[in-house]
C-alpha cells in the first residue's frame, strides 16, 4: 500500500507549540485496544488486578528509576485503561553523545563516555517506554494481540483545584464503573 497523504494524515492531538518536556504535572489516560478489560476486575467498587494488572502496576512504579525527572502522582490502573498523574520535575541529565555537557572521548567523535543513554526527556517518550515495556512482558506470558489503543490523552494540569479534582476522579474511578465511559 503506497502513502496517501489525504488518507494517511494524523493530525496531532497535542497542543500546538508546547514543549512536553518542561517542568509541570500532567493527567494521562491510556486505553487498550479496543478498551478490552485486560488488567483485571472491579468488585465491591475495589480494582482487582490480575497478573497483566500487576505488571502495569509494578512498571509504571519503576518510572521514576528510570527517568530521574519524574515524580509519580496518584493513577489508578482499570480492567481496561490506565489513569496517570504525572510531575515532570524538568529535562533530566541527558546522557547523549551530542550534549556539549558531558565529556566525550577525545580520540572518538561523538562517543559519550556513560554507559548507558538516559531515556527522552518528554511526556510522550514516557508513554511510550511504558506501552512497550508491558507489550513486551505481556509476550513473554503469551499475549500476541494489539494491547494498545493508538496514541494516549494527556491533559496539563495548570492549577491545585485542577490538581485537586483529577487526583479525586482517579481515587474513585473504580467505584465509578459503572458509569465509566472508558467501559
Amino acid at each position: 500500500m503506497t502513502y496517501n497523504p489525504q488518507k494517511h494524515h494524523r493530525r496531532s492531538i497535542r497542543l500546538k507549540g508546547y514543549d512536553y518536556s518542561q517542568a509541570g504535572l500532567y493527567f494521562i489516560t491510556i486505553c487498550t485496544h479496543n478498551r478490552a478489560c485486560l488488567f483485571g476486575k472491579i468488585e465491591n467498587s475495589k480494582m482487582i488486578l490480575n497478573e497483566c494488572g500487576q505488571i502495569a502496576n509494578n512498571e509504571w512504579e519503576k518510572t521514576p528509576e528510570i527517568r530521574n525527572n519524574v515524580e509519580l502522582g496518584d493513577f489508578i490502573i482499570m480492567p481496561n485503561h490506565i489513569h496517570i498523574i504525572i510531575r515532570l520535575l524538568g529535562r533530566g541529565e541527558l546522557h547523549s553523545p551530542n550534549n556539549p555537557n558531558k565529556l566525550h572521548s577525545p580520540n572518538k567523535q561523538g562517543v559519550c563516555d556513560t554507559p548507558l543513554r538516559s531515556p527522552s526527556q518528554t511526556i510522550g517518550a514516557i508513554v511510550r517506554g511504558y506501552k512497550s515495556s508491558i507489550t513486551k512482558q505481556l509476550g513473554l506470558l503469551g499475549f500476541n494481540g494489539k494491547l494498545w489503543q493508538r496514541n494516549y490523552h494527556e491533559h496539563i494540569i495548570r492549577n491545585e483545584q485542577s490538581y485537586m479534582k483529577i487526583s479525586e476522579y482517579i481515587i474513585n474511578n473504580p467505584a465509578n464503573w459503572d458509569n465509566d465511559s472508558l467501559k
